[in-house]
């Protein structure tokens, strides 16, 4: 049975990070419900196994690595959206694309997850999370996880348990498919660009 500390310790935890937990659920699920029910099961399931946090400086990426673990064995299951092939293999025709996002800095969608933002922001966010509901769940996940949420890739990796060069292949290519996602949401965009060049 958990001390006082560890409940004490545990709580402020989860409290801490409920808001982002819940928003790497609503992109994972793509409901609120759902997220809701992935949050709370992924908590009592990391109560269940508090004894196995070795290092409390770890609380953060432990506790989104069950989350994921979580939504990977039960919700995943659940969904109707089809499976990535081939999700690390190369593919010539994305790296001709003009990557637009490659040269951003790892914060440049931190603005998305900003509530306080006014209503053009809002639609861009919406926009945004469109964009990434066309891309693979492995190579948007990676940039929720690293661009708006704040985790470095070492971290990433952790969460998703593969290797932090595989957190930065995804990222690039993510990132290549999200511009190519944005292109197509806004085919005005790139008559604008041809006009005024």
């Amino acid at each position: 049975m958990a001390d006082q500390a560890t409940k004490a310790f545990f709580g402020d935890g989860i409290e801490r990070h409920l808001d982002a937990l819940y928003s790497v659920a609503i992109h994972l699920t793509r409901s609120n419900a759902d997220a809701e029910d992935l949050v709370a099961e992924a908590v009592a399931k990391a109560w269940a196994a508090i004894d196995t946090l070795n290092d409390q400086a770890r609380f953060r990426p432990w506790i989104f690595r069950i989350l994921h673990n979580t939504f990977v064995s039960d919700y995943r299951k659940k969904s109707v959206r089809p499976l990535e092939a081939s999700i690390d293999s190369n593919d010539n025709a994305e790296d001709d694309l003009a990557n637009l996002l490659g040269e951003q800095s790892d914060d440049f969608l931190v603005w998305w997850s900003n509530p306080e933002r006014e209503f053009f922001n809002n639609l861009l966010g919406q926009t945004l999370m469109d964009a990434l509901d066309d891309i693979p769940d492995a190579f948007s996940t990676v940039i929720v996880l690293v661009n708006v949420e704040g985790f470095t890739y070492d971290e990433t990796a952790e969460v998703l348990g593969i290797a932090p060069g595989t957190v930065r292949s995804r990222m690039k290519r993510g990132r290549t498919m999200l511009q190519k996602a944005l292109w197509h949401q806004r085919p005005g965009l790139q008559e604008g660009i041809e006009h005024d060049a």
